[in-house]
């Protein structure tokens, strides 16, 4: 006798139903993605008990006949394909033809289903696995599948389901994916018996408002690109938006919801430094391929995917998000935010004594970094009119400059506007209007520049502003390859101590390109015979050793290109230091060198530069609005 058997269909579906259905959410992709391919423009959802006691999904799809309903009930069953070739063409979500027969092998389960041309429907029943007659019965046009005490009869895996919170997150964030990639469908769902959303018009932003908090959809960044091999479209999210979990970033494929390392990791590097570590971007992508490219008949969960080139995919995908956020501004802007609640729960004015300041990145359109240069640049000064005042010529030099510093001609004070020594007296209207000229920048406790913009303020760490500059001059000048020293009047010679002579031995290459001009002077000791123009005088033997050892501590924590940790090291150690005191135009120049650097938002290790605070914010901590 042989012992070898063929396992009953019954069997079959169940162990299918193993890969097929691995939780309450699994049943409702495989029922979404069915009534998505049936054409339907308006679905259902119903929950009980985080999918346990219920799963519902009706739609108004194209509905099927009596023998159609039968069949789609058995294993390898679809409409979706007749031949392997049609893999190569497949547009549709479903095509294997294993979830119904796999979802009705571990459940109760029903189906009621009617054509538009027919007068009766069509029902059909399984408990668990053992299929009924199909019966006619009075019905909406659609489908409508109803999913019963999951995994009745397979008390294992019923019994390591996690919690029913766990478990609903995971079917919201399902729907949540179908949602957003499927605008045009009116939506509805409904949680034990609680409508959470009926979403009718097909306005994208409106559903991420919903999920994400009011105003985040307005504030996202839209990107859009199209070629002959590959479309690119979607939204992307700013810094603030940044979290330490990956579960909002949706990739699509054909509008196929992937799980794919290399577009993760694509949009990763694109974002670079204004990810801090571990943090992770809010994208939502829709690429558009040719179906032959493609392969996503790779698991039955349908969620992972290959590509025929996926290195062409990987070098569109990333400029295009490159460029995108290399354009915008990405500053967060302060909001006043009720102690305890989230990020999502912010919407104006509510009064009361508890409350804070929060950074809800959302907080308005997406705006360019020419956009917020100008505001400062519109902002930062507000010249009195004098046209209409009798008032000597030389009290309005028509720019404050290095040679004709304001400050040294008058001093603001609190009795008002003096003259320095050896300047005329001037009256009370004059030291006003003079006032009014001076530039609307500050420097507070010597640590962050508060500049007037044209909507408000604008607060700018002078540490990592400088650092920021620092760093992209230095990466600059170690690829240009040019000559970036300049010779001391008195070298300097410094003696290392062990490991610090081998960190300089490993990286002395890229060090004289920085523009170091260094020698062996025998031993562990070296000469310093020339820096880079941007390091202070008398800090040269000190800059060098704390370069050498910030580039240790990021060699052993980070994963950083040689170049690039250099680089980092090099700015962190020789950027202003809080506490040093800034004249005008030192701030002033400092800004402007800030904002000629590609990402003005961020410092080289993913801290912000900018805090932008808005007049209409403030009105609304004030209670105006």
């Amino acid at each position: 006798m042989a012992s070898i058997v063929k396992l009953p269909d019954i069997v079959a579906n169940k162990i299918s139903a193993g890969e097929v259905v691995q939780r309450p959410a699994s049943v409702v992709k495989e029922l979404l993605e069915n009534s998505i391919d049936s054409g339907a423009s308006r679905i259902t959802v119903v929950i009980r008990d985080a999918g346990k006691q219920l799963i519902q999904i009706i739609d108004n799809g194209c509905g099927m006949g009596s023998e159609d309903a039968l069949l789609s009930m058995e294993r390898f069953a679809t409409s979706k394909i007749t031949g392997v070739d049609d893999l190569d063409a497949l547009m549709t979500l479903g095509f294997r033809g294993e979830a119904l027969a796999s979802i009705s092998s571990v459940s109760h389960f029903e189906l009621k289903t009617r054509r538009a041309a027919d007068q009766l429907g069509t029902l059909v029943r399984s408990d668990g696995g053992v299929v009924e007659a199909p019966e006619p019965t009075q019905c909406e046009a659609g489908t409508m599948i109803s999913v019963r005490n999951l995994f009745f009869n397979v008390p294992a895996r019923r019994k390591f389901l996690k919690s029913n919170a766990t478990e609903f997150k995971h079917i919201h964030e399902t729907v949540k994916a179908l949602v957003l990639a499927y605008p045009e469908i009116e939506w509805r769902m409904i949680n034990d018996d609680d409508e959470l959303f009926h979403f009718r018009t097909p306005d994208v932003r409106e559903r991420l408002n919903l999920f994400y908090g009011e105003g985040f959809g307005d504030s996202l960044i839209e990107v859009t690109e199209d070629n002959d091999y590959l479309s690119v479209g979607g939204y992307l999210g700013k810094p603030g938006m940044m979290a330490r979990q990956k579960h909002d970033q949706y990739f699509y494929i054909n509008r196929r919801i992937v799980q794919n390392r290399m577009l993760v990791q694509a949009v990763q590097q694109a974002y670079g430094e204004l990810l801090e570590e571990r943090q992770s971007a809010f994208v939502l992508l829709f690429l558009g391929i040719d179906p032959s490219k493609v392969d996503v008949n790779v698991h039955p969960a349908k969620l992972e995917v290959r590509f025929e080139d996926e290195r062409s995919v990987r070098n569109m995908v990333y400029p295009v998000i490159k460029r995108a956020i290399q354009l915008h501004d990405f500053s967060p802007e302060a909001a006043s935010v009720n102690a305890g609640s989230t990020f999502s729960e912010v919407s104006g004015f509510s009064g009361g004594a508890d409350r804070r300041l929060g950074f809800p990145s959302f907080s308005g359109k997406a705006s360019t970094t020419g956009d917020l240069y100008r505001n400062y640049s519109q902002g930062a000064f507000n010249y009195a009119d004098s046209r209409d005042r009798q008032l000597p010529v030389e009290l309005f030099p028509e720019k404050v400059s290095a040679e004709n510093p304001v400050e040294e001609r008058y001093t603001v004070n609190e009795a008002g506007l003096t003259p320095a020594s050896g300047q005329p007296a001037i009256d009370d209207d004059a030291a006003r209007v003079t006032a009014d000229k001076e530039p609307k920048i500050w420097q507070l406790h010597n640590k962050y520049i508060v500049c007037q913009i044209k909507t408000g303020l604008m607060i700018i760490d002078q540490h990592v502003a400088h650092e920021r500059v620092l760093y992209e001059r230095a990466i600059d000048v170690m690829n240009e390859e040019v000559p970036n020293s300049q010779q001391l009047l008195f070298p300097q010679k410094i003696d290392l101590k062990a490991w610090q002579y081998e960190v300089y031995e490993e990286i002395s290459e890229e060090i004289y390109r920085l523009g170091f001009n260094i020698r062996p002077f025998g031993g562990m000791s070296v000469m310093i015979e020339g820096v880079p123009p941007d390091v202070r005088d008398g800090t040269e033997s000190t800059i060098l050793q704390d370069m050498i050892a910030e580039y240790q501590e990021n060699a052993s924590k980070l994963k950083l290109e040689k170049r690039d940790n250099l680089a980092k090291s090099y700015s962190c150690r020789n950027a202003i230091m809080t506490g040093q005191k800034l004249n005008v135009d030192e701030m002033r120049m400092l800004i402007d060198r800030l904002f000629a650097t590609r990402m003005p938002y961020v410092c080289p290790h993913g801290r912000p530069v900018i805090i932008r605070l808005s007049l209409d914010e403030l009105d609304r901590m004030f209670g105006r609005k």
